[in-house]
């Protein structure tokens, strides 16, 4: 069973494991206390698996005006194919449609073969592409987006 809640500062110390392990270029403690302490648009959450309470993966995205804007989610590796990606993402454009958003929207690195088959199985679309957008390689990013109407989440 998978459950999501908010991300709380406590849960911080495995976020940043999560994080660290997940990504070349991995956020810092501050950002994600920026994200929970003083964005008024930003949404974070975790997700958890059975009782233990452990966090199995993350996800932080924003709400602006009619668009969910995802801009960082994770799972630990030891929990991955296990369904926790979605149920993330799922529960993001859950709350996106709940407040009236109309489109998701996210860059992904193109070799990241795992999250683009995700992201394509809850009905993302390629929009663009944004040239050197990841300054550890100078690899694009994919823009994705999903119209909410149309999703499945």
């Amino acid at each position: 069973m998978i459950r999501l809640s908010p991300m709380r500062p406590a849960d911080l110390p495995q976020v940043l494991a999560i994080e660290t392990s997940a990504f070349p270029r991995p956020w810092s403690e501050a950002s994600f206390r920026s994200e929970l302490e003083a964005q008024p648009h930003a949404r974070l959450e975790v997700a958890r698996l059975g009782e233990g309470g452990v966090v199995a993966g993350y996800i932080c995205y924003w709400l602006i005006h009619e668009e969910v804007r995802v801009l960082n989610v994770a799972v630990a590796e030891e929990c991955r194919r296990r369904g926790v990606g979605t149920a993330l993402l799922r529960g993001a454009l859950a709350a996106g449609r709940r407040a009236g958003a109309r489109e998701a929207v996210l860059e992904v690195r193109p070799s990241n073969a795992a999250a683009l088959a995700l992201y394509h199985r809850l009905g993302f679309a390629p929009v663009g592409r944004r040239r050197g957008y990841y300054a550890d390689s100078g690899e694009d990013a994919l823009l994705l987006a999903l119209p909410l109407g149309l999703a499945d989440g």
